[in-house]
């Protein structure tokens, strides 16, 4: 039994461990899901010293939270912490794209393949939000290019056919990209429709315009035809 107690303290002192380690990292988690929403948040205010100081403590939130679980891999995998990983592809992709800069790579982010894709996944919605703030002022050939850039995403998703298991629920992702895809290649195709229904309406105005002085002379002759008869 003495030999029974040795064994049941070994093991207390490894849960300590894990415990201490995973409440860590949860308030890790939770600082790098914020300053990866500031981040995000930034980037469609297009404050570009903002943006570039919370990408910044993300990274660094990021490195502490992969040092905290080194030895700790299966906390290391858990949902919490892919979540927040997950959020950390998300601000550094949107980010990138919302300013016409090359996509960080899971190498740079220091993520797995499954996290990224995530990730990359969440970012068309972002990418929507940002194309509907532009449509707000009217149609713009940058809308276009973000429709293309969620065009490239989901072709990129929709080809990773593999289990759920593999790829962290990504097929769900994939669907509801789809979906926000759709519904902003209808927003940007009804706001080109509107741009080209004002352009004509202002081309008939400039022609009705253009004809007055000619009306006014014409009527002009017959006032003087009749003073004269």
């Amino acid at each position: 039994m003495h030999k029974l107690e040795s064994i049941a303290d070994q093991i207390r002192q490894e849960f300590d461990a894990r415990t201490a380690a995973r409440d860590k990292a949860l308030a890790t988690a939770r600082q790098l899901t914020r300053a990866c929403s500031l981040a995000i948040r930034a980037a469609h205010r297009i404050e570009t010293d903002g943006l570039a100081g919370q990408l910044s403590e993300a990274r660094s939130l990021a490195d502490a939270l992969r040092a905290e679980l080194q030895t700790f891999p299966d906390l290391f995998h858990a949902g919490y912490t892919q979540d927040a990983l997950k959020e950390f592809v998300e601000a550094n992709a949107t980010c990138a794209l919302i300013q016409n800069q090359p996509l960080p790579t899971p190498e740079e982010l220091g993520v797995g393949g499954a996290t990224y894709l995530n990730g990359l996944a969440e970012v068309v919605g972002e990418l929507r939000r940002r194309t509907l703030d532009i449509l707000r002022h009217g149609y713009s050939q940058e809308a276009e290019r973000l429709l293309g850039l969620m065009d490239d995403i989901y072709g990129v998703l929709v080809s990773m056919d593999y289990p759920d298991a593999i790829t962290s629920g990504l097929r769900r992702q994939t669907d509801v990209a789809r979906s926000i895809i759709e519904k902003t290649r209808g927003d940007i195709t009804f706001s080109l429709r509107g741009e080209h229904l004002e352009q004509a309406i202002g081309k008939l105005i400039g022609q009705l315009n253009g004809d007055q002085p000619e009306v006014q002379k014409e009527a002009g002759k017959f006032v003087t035809q009749g003073e004269d008869e």
